[in-house]
């Protein structure tokens, strides 16, 4: 039995549906109570509401923070090619000198000219496929070119009038299980000199060449001029003459300069990894004294005093305090190492020996330091050392790390260079002044693998 009297409806709100936030903050925006009070379900709808747009709202003000802030941002330039280049195989390194593009391919060389983009000439006379080449002009249209194939053979190579002509394989030898193989090879930025590390079977070092580039030049404008007088003199002959001549000028370049030889380069220096520092075998101070020269340097620490029954006790020392940590890590024997970095240096204040004839554009040295070392060691290049290229060479300077160096890099004008350590440092030396400019520590420690100047 219904006995409802009055129509059904929406009771009107009341207090206790009224949270006390919700009261408070109702209070707030409508103070004046000019508003109709919602009733309970229309209000949790309506603050649903208002928060789904103010988090929308948030969206939109941080998207467009965000596009503000990419307008401010240096735009990258888009480049385009403007021409291209077809080769016949697969193109494994290049390599720019003057006007010319050298690219290795998967058999032989090709060469490119940058005027008009197209093939000048190639060479696969070996069908060896070319893996690295370094390039260095040596002015009057000639080039000198170093590459490395897969077989770890270091070709050098002179490029003249648009041909190829090869002077030597740097370490070809007789005996295929006697050769070393080439992991690595260094122009020196005007050609005069050539660097090429060789590795062999259990160890490696570095041979730095010195090139006759002025006798290249030299035999090079000579076969020229004796090539333009031979086509000359047919051209001038008689009618008879002129088919002989018509086949001469048809001969590419490299036909007519088949019979060229050149001078071969000179072996400067021969530099050997570092060997890890044994016992003493002076029997007082005074013999280690000797055998340094002057004092004004430090050595790589082979003149010392310590014995090899000191070396065995604090090797024992080391190895009970500190157990449980070489268990985790595993213990590293020290070997000799098979990989170096090495970079030619223009002449300075340190990198002038007693005799030497200095020239600002021509290396004076080379800075090597060898995987996991803590030296950097600078070398002279005396060509009075020549006899002296098989025998164990010591460095003139020596600059030490405290870490061993991971990479290193030379600027432009060959003073300042940058060593960075294993330990996430950084060390700025002036090689004019000889000492360090700047030591920088990455926060974060993290293994440097490469580094440039800009």
């Amino acid at each position: 039995l219904n006995t409802r009297t009055h129509p059904l409806g929406i009771p009107p709100p009341s207090d206790k549906d009224w949270p006390k936030e919700d009261e408070e903050d109702f209070f707030l925006l409508d103070p004046d109570r000019k508003r109709d009070v919602l009733p309970q379900p229309f209000r949790m709808i309506n603050k649903l509401v208002m928060q789904v747009f103010e988090s929308a709202m948030e969206i939109i003000e941080r998207r467009e923070m965000l596009r503000e802030a990419q307008k401010l941002k240096v735009q990258p330039k888009k480049c385009f090619p403007t021409a291209e280049f077809q080769v016949t195989e697969r193109a494994n390194c290049l390599a720019v000198s003057g006007k010319y593009i050298f690219v290795g391919l998967s058999v032989g060389l090709a060469a490119f000219n940058t005027c008009d983009f197209k093939d000048v000439c190639a060479w696969d006379a070996a069908n060896t496929e070319i893996c690295a080449i370094h390039a260095a002009d040596l002015g009057n249209e000639c080039h000198v070119l170093l590459s490395v194939d897969e077989m770890g053979l270091a070709w050098l190579f002179c490029f003249h009038k648009e041909s190829f002509l090869l002077i030597k394989v740097l370490n070809e030898v007789g005996d295929i299980s006697q050769r070393s193989a080439c992991v690595e090879v260094v122009l020196s930025r005007g050609g005069d000199y050539a660097g090429i590390l060789l590795q062999g079977n259990t160890k490696a070092w570095l041979e730095i060449y010195q090139l006759p580039k002025d006798s290249w030049l030299t035999e090079m404008e000579k076969n020229a001029r004796a090539a333009e007088e031979l086509a000359c003199s047919e051209r001038t002959s008689n009618s008879s003459s002129e088919v002989g001549t018509f086949l001469l000028q048809g001969l590419p370049v490299s036909a007519i300069q088949a019979d060229l030889e050149l001078d071969l380069p000179v072996l400067l220096l021969t530099v050997r990894p570092p060997k890890p520092i044994t016992g003493t075998s002076f029997k007082g101070p005074l013999d280690a004294l000797k055998e340094v020269d002057d004092g004004s340097m430090l050595g790589l620490g082979y003149n010392h005093l310590i014995k090899d029954s000191q070396w065995e006790l604090q090797e024992a020392i080391f190895r009970s305090t500190y157990q449980e940590y070489l268990e985790a890590e595993g213990v590293i024997e020290e070997e000799i190492p098979r990989y170096a970095i090495f970079h030619f240096l223009l002449p300075s204040r340190i990198l002038e020996g007693p005799e030497m004839k200095v020239q600002t554009d021509i290396p004076a040295g080379i800075g090597v330091h060898w995987d996991g070392n803590h030296n950097f060691c600078l070398y002279l290049l005396n060509p009075s050392l020549k006899e002296k290229a098989d025998a164990d060479l010591k460095p003139d300077i020596v600059w030490p790390c405290a870490a061993p160096i991971a990479c290193s890099a030379v600027s432009s004008c060959s003073r300042y260079l940058a060593l960075a350590g294993e330990d996430a440092t950084i060390t700025i030396w002036d090689k004019h002044l000889g000492y360090p400019l700047s030591v920088t520590a990455i926060l974060e420690e993290r293994f440097i693998r490469s580094i440039h100047f800009l």
